[in-house]
């Protein structure tokens, strides 16, 4: 196991402490205070911050890694990646059917609200409640994404919460610019996230072993496109699409630290943004979403659209999820300032 001692970038909760250095309070450990509280008989221990030894708080490549190993895991963890944006070039060699552009913009909504919905709002912060066989069906659909598994992506999201737009942020455009939280970081966060972070998912047994096979999925539904409507089919509904949704991602963890207004003075930079909020069907309302991270809703006033919640509200309505969590009336207020003495 990693020691503190590793490198500068890697210095742990233990070691600040250590130090006498301040801890802040971050969303996440409140997050996962929540979660403790909600469910009592799930052993979460994340927040802890007396275990023995603690991860790495950064996720890039320990200084002792050999070049093989930096290149043979950026290569494993991207792969995936790189090959539907080639295969999306395939369809200007098989042209398109009017089933390949009619089923289209269903796939690409359906995959913008599973991201959403499913990776972040769900597994990131189990922010509603579902049974546990819709939750390894969301989990699949997560999976079919191509954005690896859900317990890798609330692990590296939740990180992202409690260290946002400091030097152990894995995208922070603050840190390492906007080309790199846009995608450069995939290709260089090769740690293992601190995977107690996501005990709580881990208790599971299904989804720890979706998490080994993540890729199932997405090959099915690449089989299934190709059954139904060939190659064409392939390279539009199922690469093309999976690319822009990843895109998607990229856009908040990049832009929304960027560019809009901050309605909340939270510790990082994090934004609101009606358009990339259109664009991410809910999740351009950033800098809501960082003040109070447990809520289902990120659009947190009614003008504020936010497709997804409506979504998640259809799904209540339904008895298909429950235990929606909605942001108190006391958070919805910007915390005012003192003034300066």
């Amino acid at each position: 196991m990693s020691t503190t001692h590793d490198t500068p970038l890697a210095v742990t909760a233990a070691a600040r402490a250590a130090n006498g250095e301040h801890l802040k309070e971050s969303p996440y450990s409140s997050l996962m205070a929540d979660l403790a509280e909600n469910k009592p008989d799930v052993p979460i221990a994340a927040h802890s911050r007396q275990p023995a030894e603690m991860p790495r708080s950064s996720l890039l490549p320990s200084p002792y890694r050999s070049w093989p190993w930096i290149l043979y895991n950026s290569a494993r963890g991207t792969w995936f990646l790189i090959l539907i944006h080639l295969g999306a070039l395939g369809v200007f060699f098989t042209g398109a059917t009017w089933l390949d552009w009619l089923l289209f913009p269903a796939i690409m909504y359906a995959r913008g609200l599973i991201t959403t919905i499913g990776y972040h709002r769900y597994f990131a912060h189990r922010s509603f409640k579902t049974s546990r066989v819709g939750q390894f069906v969301l989990a699949c659909l997560c999976c079919a994404n191509l954005q690896r598994g859900p317990l890798w992506w609330a692990a590296i999201h939740r990180h992202h919460h409690r260290h946002s737009d400091e030097v152990e942020d894995a995208h922070s455009p603050l840190q390492g610019g906007f080309l790199w939280s846009y995608a450069g970081w995939m290709f260089a966060t090769l740690e293992d996230p601190d995977w107690g972070s996501v005990r709580d998912l881990r208790r599971y047994p299904e989804l720890v072993w979706l998490e080994r096979f993540w890729l199932l999925p997405g090959l099915l539904l690449a089989g299934a496109c190709w059954l139904v409507g060939g190659w064409s089919m392939v390279w539009l509904d199922f690469c093309l699409t999976a690319a822009i949704a990843v895109h998607g991602a990229a856009v908040i963890n990049s832009l929304s630290h960027m560019i809009g207004s901050r309605r909340y003075p939270t510790p990082d930079q994090s934004r609101n943004s009606m358009l990339l909020a259109i664009i991410t069907l809910g999740d351009g309302w950033h800098n809501n979403h960082h003040h109070y991270p447990h809520a289902a809703q990120a659009g947190f006033f009614w003008w504020e659209i936010d497709g997804s919640f409506r979504l998640i509200r259809l799904l209540e309505r339904l008895g298909l999820v429950w235990g929606v969590r909605r942001v108190p009336a006391h958070k919805l207020q910007p915390a005012v300032r003192p003034p300066l003495a």
